[in-house]
């Protein structure tokens, strides 16, 4: 039997980061590498393709760091009140 895939829809994904990255919020995964018992992904900002990075997946599960889809700066500020 085979192992279950840690993270399996992590290629094509996309985050918002509650702070800025580099000048970014909004960041798709690219790829991904498996090193021993961690995943990284390979982080790329949405509007600048030069602006690239790879983050520990298990970070992305942070919601005071990372929401899952591309948010509206509204919808951050929202979830910054609620976690506040």
């Amino acid at each position: 039997m085979t192992k279950k895939q840690k993270f399996p829809y992590l290629v094509g994904s996309k985050w918002t980061a509650q702070r800025k990255v580099d000048g970014w919020r909004h960041f798709q995964v690219v790829n991904r590498k498996n090193q021993a018992k961690w995943v990284y992904a390979e982080m790329v900002a949405s509007c600048d393709p030069k602006v690239r990075f790879w983050i520990n997946a298990k970070l992305l599960q942070d919601n005071s760091q990372w929401q899952a889809g591309w948010q509206t700066l509204q919808e951050i500020q929202e979830i910054e009140t609620e976690v506040s």
